[in-house]
């Protein structure tokens, strides 16, 4: 390798001039290159970026915000949790913002503080960021009454309706009535003649959603709406759930916010001698990577997350460099209901045998596919 073109080789860091000398092209069109401008060809732009590979030559942020007026740069508001629905969508956040070649900066907030929401977006437009990502499960403007947000950046909202005021302001992620509604139909289809619930807490916007979508099902087909159970995500809180509806011999098919609720909701059912799928039905929501390894496998909603967020970051970056062009429209949600061996029909739907003949196995009537280690799924 020739001295001084070598990553790390020599002493001073390379410029955009050393890049324009081995490329052999302008300084201005170095400059082009790294800011996206249009009229650069291919073969141009490639030989500009092998440069710079060769040079290890990394672009001075701070020298292009002062000249462009951006920081490349976009924050995340996030609640700070270890729930795998708000952790998992962040990991996909994070995993989009890097792919668009922005920096990304992270403000935590804590359940329970009102004002955590408004001082997160204050310390991220204190540093300077182009675009703001708001994916905050919680409501908590609810209970102070406070006013719409009011921001000078585009936005994009995952999932959560909060009021704010901005230049753009984009959503992404909604439709969990429709995957909860979907989640329910299953369980009507199959026989059952209505759906309990095992709510999570209403504080969320995803537990309502989905309370929502479950109460919109029954009532579409005109059957009765129980009364729904109350959980707070975890395991625990479903098997408590799970040892009050065991006393309730009506009860055979349950639709739980989320998988791990659902785990703990069979544990108790299984406990109390109901069997799953054979008296009760299960489905959760989430599609967790335990779900399909759980006995029996569980029966799940899957949410798009890393779709959800390379959608909603493709449509805030285009805003944040296109801001006077129209938003890029939303993609319509995927309902991608996983079908495993936690759902059957009804017990009262099954065929007696007859006197003398030989039963057939629960997978037989209950016209399941075999599985072996959680088994392939089949999905609507």
């Amino acid at each position: 390798m020739t001295p001084g073109t070598g990553r790390g080789a020599g002493s001073a860091a390379p410029r955009s001039v050393d890049v324009a000398r081995l490329a052999g092209v302008s300084q201005k069109t170095v400059s082009r290159v790294f800011n996206d401008e249009p009229y650069v060809s291919a073969e141009v732009r490639r030989r500009v970026l092998d440069a710079a590979e060769q040079l290890g030559y990394r672009l001075n942020n701070a020298a292009r915000a002062l000249a462009s007026g951006r920081t490349r740069s976009i924050g995340v508001v996030t609640l700070g949790t270890a729930l795998y629905g708000p952790a998992s969508l962040l990991m996909g956040v994070e995993r989009a913002v890097r792919d668009t070649g922005y920096a990304l900066r992270v403000v935590n907030t804590m359940e329970g503080d009102p004002a955590g929401v408004a001082g997160a977006m204050d310390s991220l437009l204190d540093q300077g960021v182009d675009g703001i990502v708001i994916s905050e499960p919680i409501d908590e403007q609810a209970d102070v009454g406070a006013p719409a947000l009011r921001l000078d950046v585009p936005v994009l909202v995952i999932g959560a309706p909060l009021p704010v005021t901005a230049p753009t302001v984009l959503t992404a992620g909604n439709g969990a009535d429709l995957m909860a509604r979907s989640a329910t139909e299953h369980l009507l289809d199959l026989g059952h003649m209505t759906v309990h619930h095992l709510a999570g807490p209403q504080r969320w916007y995803a537990a309502r959603d989905r309370r929502e979508g479950w109460q919109a099902a029954l009532t579409a087909q005109d059957r009765e709406v129980p009364a729904v159970v109350a959980g707070d995500w975890s395991a625990a809180s479903g098997y408590r759930a799970g040892r009050e509806l065991a006393e309730d011999a009506g009860v055979t098919a349950v639709f739980a916010a989320n998988d791990d609720m659902a785990i703990g909701l069979i544990h108790a059912l299984t406990e109390a001698g109901r069997r799953v799928p054979e008296d009760v039905s299960v489905v959760g929501f989430d599609d967790i990577p335990v779900a399909a390894h759980v006995t029996p496998p569980l029966t799940t909603v899957r949410q798009p997350f890393d779709a959800v967020a390379q959608e909603g970051l493709k449509r805030l970056v285009h805003a944040i460099e296109n801001p006077k062009a129209e938003p890029l429209p939303p993609s319509g949600p995927p309902v991608d209901l996983v079908v495993r061996a936690s759902t059957a029909p009804p017990p009262s739907s099954r065929k007696t045998p007859a006197r003398g003949r030989r039963s057939a196995s629960p997978a037989a009537r209950t016209s399941r596919p075999p599985l072996a280690n959680g088994g392939p799924s089949t999905r609507r």
